[in-house]
């Protein structure tokens, strides 16, 4: 099939959507597609449309809609589209309805839908190859945040942790990722002279996030708002347990019974987690334990199948 996926931003921005569509492109051109990738539609014919984010991608979905009305078109909803769009967005509300198919990123994803959009919607949990482990700094207990920083990942929190753990603490917060405002990046070096175990490396290669990740021993995602996180996913990989927000896109990826929960926005609560894990083998063995459980869900070669799958379903179909 000749496939257009739609992504609201490219491969310059390096974030979770341009991630998401560097995969899908190569899972769907290994199963014999041609695929296409574009910001907006260019008008081009295709035989199925599969767009990222229902606002954004809104002009390019109503385009292929009006052109081809019977040929199949895909819809991901990611976290902003999900969790705010959705509800109060006419386009985004739109979008749903003209979506063949929808696609949330974890298994909390369809909570969100009206019964008959659930019935049209699939679950493709995102993936990441096995990350082999390097070896941990001797000297420290390194946590890791990783993403740019943006009012939807509340990107300070774990920074405010810090403050809350204990003297003899040898835990020392990392941040990797660029921040998307001046008022970011004057917050980030505030916090970074106030608070000393907390540190803002920027912006840095894909590479070295995964290199750290293989280090780490924790990572902390502290999100209000968060369709399906793929830092999870290469997190777990990299077996390096997660502490997160306890928020509905977080559960879809960790599961209900997950250990390492934490109030959203409450730093005091994070940093007895994180004081915990460092300190309380047992505690920590719960979390490795939990995270490898959900591993399984988040191999490259399940998420293949899945995108394959749902595409599948309309391979007779187009016309």
């Amino acid at each position: 099939m000749r496939i257009v996926l739609i992504t609201p931003y490219g491969r310059e921005h390096r974030n979770g959507n341009w991630h998401t569509a560097a995969r899908w492109t190569r899972f769907l051109r290994e199963a014999g597609h041609t695929v296409r990738v574009q910001v907006e539609w260019d008008g081009r014919p295709a035989d199925l449309m599969l767009a990222l984010h229902a606002r954004r991608s809104f002009a390019s979905i109503r385009a292929f809609a009006e052109h081809f009305p019977s040929r199949p078109l895909l819809l991901t909803l990611t976290g902003t589209d999900l969790y705010r769009d959705i509800h109060e967005d006419a386009d985004a509300q739109q979008a749903l309805e003209l979506a063949h198919r929808i696609i949330v990123l974890q298994e909390r994803g369809p909570d969100e839908l009206a019964a008959h959009l659930v019935a049209k919607t699939r679950v493709i949990y995102q993936s990441a190859p096995d990350i082999a482990r390097r070896p941990s700094l001797p000297d420290a207990f390194e946590v890791l945040v990783i993403g740019h920083l943006r009012t939807e990942k509340d990107p300070f929190r774990a920074a405010l942790a810090t403050a809350y753990l204990p003297e003899h603490s040898h835990i020392q917060v990392t941040h990797l990722g660029n921040a998307l405002s001046e008022d970011m990046v004057e917050t980030a070096e505030l916090a970074q002279s106030k608070l000393p175990r907390w540190h803002w490396a920027g912006d840095v290669p894909h590479a070295t996030v995964l290199k750290r990740l293989a280090r780490a021993r924790l990572m902390v995602i502290s999100s209000v708002m968060e369709g399906g996180a793929n830092v999870i996913c290469e997190a777990l990989a990299a077996g390096t347990p997660v502490l997160a927000s306890h928020m509905p896109g977080n559960i879809g990826m960790l599961g209900e019974d997950y250990p390492g929960y934490f109030p959203v926005g409450d730093e005091q609560e994070l940093a007895r987690l994180m004081e915990m894990a460092e300190s309380d083998p047992v505690f920590y063995a719960n979390l490795q334990r939990h995270a490898c459980a959900r591993r399984g869900l988040m191999r490259p070669e399940q998420e293949a199948s899945r995108l394959r799958q749902a595409v599948a379903e309309f391979e007779q179909s187009t016309v």
